[in-house]
C-alpha cells in the first residue's frame, strides 16, 4: 500500500491476471493494492491501462460519502470512469484486435471488490463491446473523452434532435470549457461562461468568462449549468428570456429546488442531462478527426499512480487543477 512517506513500490512483477488498483475503502480512506481480476471471456479484452483521470465531480462525491444511491454503490470499490490502454489479450468475439489504443470508460472486474466505475487500474477485463478504438497519438488526451461525451450529451439531448446551443454556460471546469469550444464547434456564438474562481477566469479563451455578479444580462433563451451546485436554480431562472431553457449538465448530491413564480413568470423549461451515449462518443470523435474540437489545455496535473494518495488530494482540494491524471506505466 501507499504510505504517507512515498508511493507503493510493488515486491514483484504483477502477475498476468493481477492489477494494482486504486481502492476507495471507505469515505476519506484512499487504497493502492492489488487485486486479482476476472478470467476474460470470449467476449472480453484485455487492457493494460496507461493513464486514468480523477474525476473531481463524482469521484469527489464518492470520497466524501456524500454520493446519492447509485446502482452497484457500495465500498470498498475502484473508481475512475476516463482510462486509456493498450489491449493485450483479445477474445475471439470481443471485436478487438491485439494492440489497438482504446478508451475505457470503466470495468468490474475485481471480484469482491465494486467496480464503480472500475478504470483507475493498472489493467483491466471488460467487454469488448464497452471500449473505444481511439488514435494513438491522443495518448492522456483520450482519458477527457468521456467529459467531452457529457458535454455533448448535453447539448444534443435526444441525438435525433439538432444540439441546442447555449448562450450561457455556468462553471468554467472542464465539463464548462469543453460546452464553450463545443458550442463554438457546432456554429454557435461564442457563448459566456460564469466562473467562481478568479483563477480559471484568467487567460484567453474565444469566449467571455466573467463572474456571475458582473453579468447584466437578464434575457437568455437556453442556460447550460455545470457546476453542480444544488441550488443553481434560483439565481439562474431570473436571468432567463420568457420561454427559456435551463439544462442540468451537473451531478448534484442534494435536493434540487426552485422557487415557483419567477419560474411560471418565465415558463421556464428545465432539462436535465443523463448519461452520455455511444452516439454522443461518436460524434466526438468526428469532430476531434476533422480538428474542429481541441483538447488541448485542460489536463492540467500529472502524477505516477504509486502517489495516487497526493494525487486525490490535489485534485479534490486544489482550485489549480482541472483535471488530474494518474500515469500506470511504472506498473506495465
Amino acid at each position: 500500500m501507499e504510505t504517507p512517506s512515498g508511493p507503493l513500490v510493488p515486491q514483484q512483477k504483477l502477475h498476468k491476471m493481477d492489477a494494482l488498483a486504486v481502492i476507495l475503502e471507505q469515505p476519506g480512506q484512499l487504497s493502492l493494492r492489488q487485486l486479482e481480476l476476472a478470467p476474460a471471456a470470449e467476449d472480453d479484452v484485455v487492457v493494460d491501462i496507461s493513464w486514468s483521470a480523477i474525476s473531481s465531480g463524482t469521484e469527489r462525491l464518492l470520497w466524501q460519502g456524500r454520493m446519492p444511491w447509485f446502482p452497484g454503490l457500495g465500498y470498498p470499490l475502484v473508481p475512475g470512469y476516463e482510462s486509456v490502454g493498450r489491449v493485450t489479450s483479445a477474445g475471439v468475439r470481443s471485436g478487438r484486435n491485439i494492440g489497438e489504443s482504446v478508451f475505457v470508460p470503466g470495468a468490474d472486474c475485481f471480484g469482491a471488490v465494486r467496480g464503480l466505475f472500475g478504470g483507475a487500474a493498472s489493467r483491466v477485463v471488460v467487454p469488448g463491446h464497452r471500449i473505444l478504438q481511439i488514435p494513438a497519438e491522443l495518448q492522456d488526451q483520450g482519458t477527457l473523452l468521456a467529459l467531452a461525451a457529457t458535454a455533448m450529451h448535453a447539448l444534443a439531448g435526444d441525438t435525433r434532435d439538432q444540439p441546442r446551443l447555449p448562450e450561457l454556460i455556468v462553471g468554467h471546469g472542464v465539463v464548462g470549457r469543453l460546452l464553450a469550444r463545443l458550442t463554438i464547434a457546432l456554429g454557435g456564438e461564442p457563448p459566456t461562461v460564469w466562473e467562481m474562481q478568479p483563477t480559471r477566469r484568467e487567460g484567453d479563451f474565444g469566449y467571455q468568462v466573467i463572474a456571475p455578479e458582473a453579468d447584466t444580462r437578464r434575457d437568455y433563451r437556453r442556460i447550460v449549468d455545470a457546476s453542480g451546485d444544488s441550488d443553481v436554480l434560483d439565481s439562474l431562472i431570473p436571468r432567463l428570456a420568457k420561454g427559456g431553457e435551463i439544462v442540468l449538465a451537473g451531478f448534484y448530491p442534494t435536493r434540487v429546488g426552485f422557487t415557483f413564480p419567477p419560474a411560471f413568470m418565465r415558463e421556464t423549461t428545465i432539462r436535465i442531462a443523463a448519461e452520455w451515449r455511444p452516439d454522443d462518443l461518436a460524434n466526438i470523435n468526428t469532430l476531434l478527426a476533422k480538428n474542429a474540437l481541441s483538447l488541448e489545455g485542460l489536463i492540467s496535473h500529472h502524477a505516477p499512480a504509486g502517489h495516487a494518495r497526493a494525487a486525490y488530494a490535489t485534485a479534490f482540494n486544489d482550485p489549480s487543477c482541472l483535471k488530474m491524471v494518474l500515469d500506470w506505466s511504472e506498473f506495465a
